[in-house]
């Protein structure tokens, strides 16, 4: 084999980077961690003796150094040749620190594998030559997608016991990607190895020249994980009231997402309170900034009501606060989910009891589609409808993984009996049916990707929601902001209420329901142009917060903006020239918010702009100004 050489930075100037080691039962999870450690000499010569002399009476390799032997710690594990525990260990490379998790193979272990799984960054997958993709590689690799990696390293391992052959290999491939199509696994890699022997894993084997990529540890050098990590969105959830004296009061906790810094204006959640941030503090020294995964204190100018549980984050950029969603829920408990049993939920730092109120499917792991199913047993993957006794501060999983996720505990017994990825977009509240005919359906994804679109069109993709009143000027808005744009050189599109009605939505009403359908199906046709690169301007009543929060789910809270168009009543009576407040007051027109219904002013708008003391210019001149800040018009 030859060798390449590695630069080694110091200590402090390396990543760190969270990896999971996962696959079937003997797969070789073990042996190559082992062989990792071993051939970047990083065992203790006392401990490789040891090993050394474990090898002759636990080892699999005929009384040779069995690399296992390294992690697998357990008296259990030695005795069985397998993993039993998510066993962790901190290994070093050229650039990087990595937390190592070795989890176990085993299908009933199947929720030790996503513990290890649900703060990783990258994940190795390790396949078998000999008998390629088996049940537990679908199983892994969706729970690995489903919790939110994106990068996945396929190591076909013991090529040594095929001889290492090429066909072996590229069949292994293909029958892979057929079977992760519809996994969200953005950046897919494929290996050949011996973990046993050392080949590809940190030097270059020569009994494979075919394969001409990078061996194991190079890649692990190179994968590029720094952009998954949310700088945008500040989620501090509190988890300590820090009071040495009368005159400090700090609010201790780790930055789940997003910059905090001395002067943002914050909000607190669920209460609303607003406050500025005096300062951003670790081991008593001030910080000019702060950000995952960084543990700080936070002091701010205002005395509020701040406690355990609590969430600090921008006042423009504010998670839903909701008490019934959706999610996908991986049981771990022997015992079955019992649907309408009252659990904990544990979200960030905050406790709250509450139900799974109706299981919607279960996900079969032999096609990855939707099966029928009252409750879910033991290593069952499902998605749920949560309901909660108080509402949470959340984010969907996909865009947030600390605010998206949460565990469930047994009141009794106080076991951890499951963990929960909160779904973006809401579904009909009615259970499954026709689990074949659902099973066949699966998202269609492009072939251009978002990065090329960005290119292209010079712009983020984004939704802006103009809400407001009938006769507050959204309309008028929405059509000089879309000519604006197109004069810039941007593209949009403007999905006009009224359009809507006359169209897709002829079929609604005007209660509450009804607009909330209005609302959900507008959003659809935002999502679908803002997957095509599409800048997308709404102009609806959407008079809720309730429907203001659905659109938010389905676009993404990340690609959405709320801005209010305000002006008065008598302002919009008076301009409002199609008889709509004229046919309220003769009797022939209710649920006109505003006037007959209510309409909830929003609580935390992107902008706000009072079109009864701007012109609609100086309105798009201030859109178009909060797009270029939030760098959704690129330059």
């Amino acid at each position: 084999m030859t060798t390449h050489s590695r630069t080694r930075l110091p200590q402090n100037q390396r990543d760190l980077v969270r990896l999971l080691i996962c696959g079937s039962v003997d797969d070789g999870k073990s042996t190559l961690l082992g062989r990792l450690l071993f051939d970047t000499q990083q065992i203790a010569t006392d401990t490789l003796a040891a090993l050394e002399r474990d090898s002759k009476v636990h080892g699999t390799t005929g009384g040779g150094f069995d690399p296992a032997l390294v992690t697998d710690g357990l008296r259990a594990e030695r005795e069985q040749g397998i993993t039993i525990d998510v066993a962790y260990r901190y290994f070093a490379s050229g650039g990087r620190t990595f937390i190592i998790a070795d989890t176990p193979g085993h299908a009933q272990y199947t929720r030790n594998m996503a513990t290890g799984a649900s703060t990783a960054d990258l994940a190795i997958l390790l396949i078998d030559a000999r008998r390629g993709v088996v049940e537990q590689t679908r199983r892994h690799s969706f729970v690995a997608s489903l919790l939110g990696i994106r990068h996945v390293i396929v190591a076909v391992n013991k090529m040594d016991l095929v001889g290492f052959d090429e066909r072996v290999f590229q069949k292994i491939v293909m029958e892979y990607e057929a079977s992760a199509a519809r996994l969200q696994i953005t950046d897919l890699r494929f290996i050949p190895l011996s973990a046993l022997h050392g080949d590809n894993v940190v030097h270059f084997s020569d009994r494979m020249p075919w394969y001409t990529g990078g061996t194991l540890l190079h890649t692990l050098d190179s994968v590029h994980v720094a952009s998954d990590r949310n700088m945008i969105d500040l989620r501090f959830p509190v988890q300590y009231v820090l009071r040495p004296s009368s005159e400090y009061r700090g609010y201790c906790g780790t930055i789940a997402s997003g910059i905090l810094r001395a002067g943002d204006t914050v909000s607190v959640l669920p209460s609303g309170a607003v406050s500025t941030v005096a300062a951003v503090e670790a081991f008593g020294c001030a910080l000019p900034e702060a950000f995952p995964p960084m543990a700080v204190t936070v002091r701010l100018t205002d005395e509020i009501d701040v406690s355990r549980g609590d969430m600090i984050v921008h006042r423009q950029n504010v998670p839903a606060c909701r008490n019934t969603f959706d999610a996908m829920i991986i049981w771990m408990d022997e015992e079955e989910l019992v649907p309408g049993k009252q659990y904990v939920f544990r979200h960030t730092t905050r406790f709250v009891t509450g139900t799974v109120d109706v299981v919607r499917y279960r996900v079969d792991m032999d096609t990855f589609g939707k099966k029928q199913a009252a409750t879910l047993a033991m290593n069952d993957i499902g998605r749920c409808s949560v309901m909660l006794t108080q509402p949470i501060a959340c984010d969907a999983y996909e865009h947030n993984r600390a605010t998206g996720a949460f565990v469930v505990i047994d009141r009794i017994t106080n076991r951890t009996v499951a963990a929960g990825m909160i779904v973006e977009r809401h579904v009909d509240p009615t259970p499954v049916q026709g689990a074949v005919q659902d099973s066949a359906l699966c998202p269609e994804h492009s072939r251009v990707s978002p990065r090329e679109r960005m290119k292209r069109l010079r712009q983020q993709p984004a939704t802006v929601l103009l809400t407001g009143l009938s006769g507050a000027g959204k309309s008028t808005i929405a059509y000089a902001l879309e000519e604006r744009l197109f004069r810039m050189g941007y593209t949009s599109m403007v999905l006009d209420g009224e359009n809507m009605r006359l169209g897709l939505t002829q079929d609604l009403g005007f209660d509450e329901r009804s607009r909330q359908e209005n609302v959900r199906r507008t959003m659809e046709v935002a999502r679908l142009l803002n997957d095509a690169g599409i800048l997308c301007i709404c102009a609806l009543v959407a008079p809720s917060e309730r429907m203001r929060s659905t659109a938010r789910e389905r676009i993404g809270a990340d690609r959405f903006f709320v801005v209010h168009v305000d002006a008065p009543l008598d302002v919009c009576q008076r301009r409002h020239r199609k008889g709509l407040y004229a046919a309220v007051d003769e009797g022939k027109l209710r649920n006109v918010p505003g006037k007959t219904s209510s309409y909830e002013v929003p609580a935390s708008p992107d902008l706000c702009i009072a079109t009864h003391e701007l012109s609609p210019d100086e309105c798009v001149d201030r859109i178009v100004l909060m797009l270029t800040n939030r760098g959704i018009l690129l330059t």
